[in-house]
């Protein structure tokens, strides 16, 4: 079944060319393009199938720091393809609707495990699983002419999509996640800035060099600590503040071991700006 499908991904990842989507890496910076434009870069069994393979495979590549995550056209993504998903799950059983859904769950489990941070650039349609790819993210840089939708109560599922419930309360409060995802409606980007899920508005014509820029600082920075940061943001989620701490002091003492934090010092000592080198 197409679900089941894999992609072999060598590293490095600068190397692999996908077939569903455009992939750059720039310097420190991976950049992944959903290129469907014409139809506001839908999803397919196979364009899941291989981003979830290759944030799998960017866990293990020590050249990129940073990914940004985009869309072409003007719009971001606009959910699962009607044609090409939404019709054949009509005709699948129970089985293989689980495969389906288990292997979406499988990308935003490979996007939080990935230790790179990862910084969407959004305008235009994002909705759906569109919408659900930039909740994942760790880092959103949106327009005003953006529109972002959780769409699922409006095709009669649930809005527990893809881990929604667990992620999205956690970025926008209870109250205004649970408006999104019980009615469906679009959440401007002014609206979406506000509520904390756009991090910054850009122009349309920039918010692509913005997310770069973004996610080029973070790349300059201490990149073995921003890896611990984003590991330990998702691990506390299921911890008390008690044990929140203690792996706190556990992961800083870590950082405290590495060059980065020597180099800090040094640069300090010297009145000068530290140069991080991500080990």
């Amino acid at each position: 079944m197409a679900p089941l499908e894999t992609y072999a991904i060598t590293l490095p990842v600068r190397d692999y060319t996908p077939r569903h989507f455009l992939l750059e890496v720039d310097g420190k910076t991976a950049t992944i393009t959903l290129n469907r434009p014409d139809r506001k870069n839908p999803l397919t069994f196979q364009s899941y199938a291989e981003l979830r393979d290759l944030f799998r495979a960017l866990q293990f590549d020590t050249e990129v720091k940073t990914i940004v995550i985009t869309g072409a056209g003007g719009n971001f993504c606009s959910g699962g393809d009607v044609f090409e998903i939404i019709e054949p799950l009509l005709s699948r059983d129970m089985p293989g609707l689980l495969q389906f859904t288990t292997m979406t769950g499988e990308l935003v489990k490979a996007m939080r495990a990935c230790p790179q941070p990862i910084v969407a650039a959004i305008d235009g349609i994002c909705v759906g699983a569109g919408a659900i790819i930039a909740m994942a993210s760790d880092l959103r840089v949106g327009t005003t002419g953006a529109k972002v939708a959780f769409l699922f109560n409006r095709v009669g599922l649930a809005g527990c999509d893809m881990g929604a419930c667990a992620i999205l309360p956690r970025i926008i409060g209870q109250g205004r996640a649970s408006e999104l995802l019980y009615t469906g409606r679009v959440m401007s980007g002014e609206e979406a800035e506000r509520w904390g899920f756009f991090n910054r508005l850009a122009d349309a014509g920039s918010v692509l060099s913005e997310a770069r820029k973004l996610a080029d600082s973070l790349s300059a920075g201490p990149t073995f600590a921003n890896a611990m940061t984003k590991r330990m943001l998702h691990m506390e989620w299921d911890m008390s503040v008690d044990q929140a701490i203690e792996a706190e002091a556990m992961a800083q003492a870590v950082c405290m071991k590495t060059e980065d934090y020597t180099r800090a010092f040094n640069a300090f000592a010297a009145k000068q700006k530290p140069v991080f080198e991500g080990n």
